[in-house]
């Protein structure tokens, strides 16, 4: 279906909507503009994807290019971004991209993480436990957990976990930095992640960056440029996105607690009810924007070479035509087989590579707080809960009492 855009059509700015729901201005776009623009935080206006089967097109067209650094092509961020380092996977066409993946991706099969969930399970039990009646879900759990377990995995001294939290607000969570100190934070963060490389080659170990080094696919093995910028990708997405998805997640049961009884009930259904948190609530940030390299069609029409376009996974995810009802949070609308598989972590060649490890700290946390705090609730109204700016969209705080 091809969705003819009126030049004269009005394209309000996307807000998100009452207690942290999708943007309402989604419902209209896919009826009217499936690919009408949208402003980026750089102030930079292009075709905003809204529909699930665009989005799924976008994200698995070969004919769809990371590379962004090109002359005069739209930015996300003003200044220096993610989008800027060759080097980064997420910024790589096959067959630099197919190569990159391959060495890794052993790296992260459920099989692989699976080992890692007790001490996960430990680690969010734990941080509960040593919590009283009343406390900052978001700052004492939501960011700790993922904080504690990225430093565990990579060797990362946790003294150092400060800093590096402050280097990935910058990237991720304030879209006023200016382009200078971005700059700097973001060669300081690729120097620290440099030197953790060179630390574990000097001294190997058994910790996740230990096994990134000893990856190979036959003969070949990361650069250390690719190692540096996957160390530095896992610290980025693996502390703030994942601290962003525990904190939605559980204001998402607070605002229905007939499903927070269900989860307290039976800690079990953890498993699936995170697959719901993930659609409904997720990512707390879009995928990157795609550069179309060459004329191609998607379902809602045709996209012309060099056009760049954000495929938003959350308009994705509540698209009527993929999710029935997808207004209702049910944790038990993964159960089974489901026709359309969520998107919370892309698709395609560029679908998150530690997808298995997120599931399982998301997993561990509700099942640590439904088994450890079962009587959690909100202790101010849902509706005075204030919400971060920037990239990443999450309650800024969640004081939380035990009943």
């Amino acid at each position: 279906m091809t969705a003819e855009l009126d030049p004269n059509t009005s394209w309000p700015e996307i807000v998100p909507g009452p207690l942290g729901t999708p943007p309402p201005e989604f419902a209209r776009r896919r009826v009217e503009g499936p690919l009408a623009p949208a402003a980026m935080p750089s102030g930079d206006r292009v075709p905003l994807a809204v529909r699930y089967d665009d989005v799924r097109a976008l994200l698995g067209s070969p004919a769809c290019s990371r590379n962004l650094r090109l002359p005069g092509l739209p930015r996300l961020v003003s200044g220096i971004g993610i989008d800027d380092d060759p080097d980064s996977l997420i910024n790589q066409d096959p067959p630099e991209h197919t190569r990159y993946r391959r060495i890794m991706q052993g790296t992260f099969t459920p099989r692989a993480v699976e080992p890692w969930r007790p001490r996960i399970a430990s680690i969010a039990d734990g941080l509960l436990d040593a919590l009283g009646d009343g406390f900052d879900l978001v700052e004492e759990f939501a960011v700790q957990l993922p904080g504690y377990v990225i430093c565990e995995l990579l060797g990362v001294p946790v003294e150092r976990y400060g800093q590096f939290r402050a280097w990935t607000d910058m990237f991720l969570t304030t879209s006023t930095t200016s382009e200078q100190a971005r700059y700097q934070g973001y060669t300081e963060f690729m120097a620290y992640a440099a030197e953790l490389v060179a630390q574990h080659r000097a001294e190997p170990g058994e910790d996740l960056i230990d096994l990134l080094i000893q990856a190979r696919d036959d003969d070949d093995r990361l650069t250390e440029g690719e190692l540096v910028n996957t160390v530095f990708s896992l610290i980025t997405a693996g502390h703030e996105t994942t601290a962003s998805m525990i904190a939605r997640g559980f204001f998402r049961f607070m605002v229905h607690p007939g499903a927070w009884d269900e989860l307290v009930a039976d800690p079990a259904l953890a498993v699936i009810a995170v697959e719901e948190v993930l659609r409904y609530d997720g990512p707390p940030a879009s995928a990157f924007m795609r550069r179309v390299a060459r004329d191609t069609e998607i379902p809602s029409g045709p996209l012309t070479a060099n056009t760049v376009v954000m495929p938003n996974l959350n308009a994705a995810n509540h698209d009527p035509e993929a999710f029935p009802e997808p207004e209702r949070f049910d944790i038990h609308r993964f159960t089974g087989h489901p026709a359309h598989p969520h998107v919370a972590f892309g698709y395609g060649a560029h679908r998150c590579l530690a997808a298995s490890l997120a599931r399982i700290e998301l997993t561990e946390a509700f099942r640590a707080l439904a088994t450890r705090r079962p009587t959690l609730r909100l202790a101010l109204p849902p509706e005075s809960v204030e919400w971060t700016e920037g990239l990443t969209y999450r309650p800024s705080s969640l004081p939380v009492i035990t009943t």
